[in-house]
């Protein structure tokens, strides 16, 4: 068991990202001054989230907008749950009496379901607004013997939620695009980088940067696909660049430590060995402490970025890329 951290300043996206790379098993619970957040997970997947204040309430709501459309709900019933479990010392009496409602076939296994995942969401949306706590890992099986009625995918239902908490914040219907690119960036850019500005989105820069000493700028790119490794070669020009093609992540640090790239183009995903990982171990050096390592992935999520922002990553690529696109990130991170 992890011991509770001190109260601090808390970045939700940033320790579910933790929580997310690490596919762990157990009751995350964050402590706050208003309450105790609960976050029940099975591999990295979110079986339940709740809270141990008010946790009854939210599921009698709940359950009485059920009662429209599954008539055993009455509300003799509902106060009966509450008769048999609000009063339990156990923090996960709410699950429980879900269960029970199922037992008692007053709910299918399916509407179960389908009422815990939008309990899960709807706490989890509140949990993203937090900003100070302290947090503890309880691992192991954090439902003990009941049933798992439903496993959410961390990464995409945190994607979710976060955009309906900023739909709500903002008070609009929807989010500008642009405005969202920035509330991302602004999340998960590194302090010592400085945000590009933005206009109709895309980031603006400088131009080429001067060419070193040496007479090149050597780039590495580190992808198991030789489709993008020639891409990007086709890309930079080679009076200015000298490319270095990785296609093996395993065999990556030793290359990229015998040839000392002035940047690194890092893909996400790949086998053996994935991006955030190797790019960590490459932070570790000494000789790459400050290098830029540009992550290149499709994954677009604000669990991804964030991800990117523990490993400290410089910048965030997006796939499918064209080259005018690859040598802005290249010149803003040269210059």
């Amino acid at each position: 068991m992890a011991s509770p951290s001190p109260p601090a300043p808390l970045h939700p996206l940033s320790l579910l990202a933790q929580i997310s790379s690490r596919q762990v098993s157990g009751c995350l619970q964050v402590m706050t001054p208003t309450d105790t957040w609960l976050l029940y997970l099975d591999q990295g997947q979110l079986n339940y989230v709740s809270t141990a204040e008010r946790a009854f309430e939210r599921l009698d709501s709940h359950l009485r907008r059920l009662s429209q459309k599954i008539p055993s709900l009455v509300s003799a019933v509902r106060v009966q749950v509450r008769l048999l479990f609000e009063q339990q010392a156990d923090r996960l009496a709410d699950y429980q009496a879900i269960c029970w409602l199922v037992e008692q076939q007053h709910l299918h296994p399916n509407q179960a379901s389908t009422l815990i995942e939008a309990l899960s969401k709807e706490v989890l949306e509140a949990f993203l607004a937090v900003r100070q706590g302290s947090y503890e890992l309880i691992e192991g099986n954090s439902l003990g013997d009941a049933p798992k009625y439903c496993q959410l995918n961390l990464r995409t239902t945190v994607e979710e939620c976060y955009a309906r908490l900023k739909q709500r914040q903002s008070g609009l219907g929807y989010l500008n695009g642009n405005a969202q690119r920035q509330e991302a960036l602004a999340l998960t850019t590194p302090a010592n980088v400085a945000a590009p500005a933005v206009i109709g989105g895309a980031a603006r820069y400088s131009g080429a940067p001067k060419a070193p000493a040496k007479g090149q700028y050597t780039i590495a790119c580190i992808d198991d696909s030789p489709t993008v490794l020639n891409a990007i070669d086709s890309f930079l020009d080679d009076k200015i660049f000298s490319v270095i093609m990785i296609d093996d992540p395993v065999k990556a640090l030793m290359q990229v430590i015998r040839n000392k790239p002035d940047l690194i183009l890092l893909d996400v995903t790949m086998p053996s060995l994935d991006g955030y990982e190797l790019c960590s171990l490459l932070r570790r050096h000494p000789d790459f402490k400050n290098t830029p390592i540009i992550m290149v992935t499709s994954n677009t999520g604000f669990i991804d970025r964030a991800k990117a922002k523990l490993v400290r990553a410089s910048g965030y690529l997006t796939k499918p890329f064209n080259q005018s696109d690859l040598l802005k990130f290249i010149f803003k991170y040269l210059n």
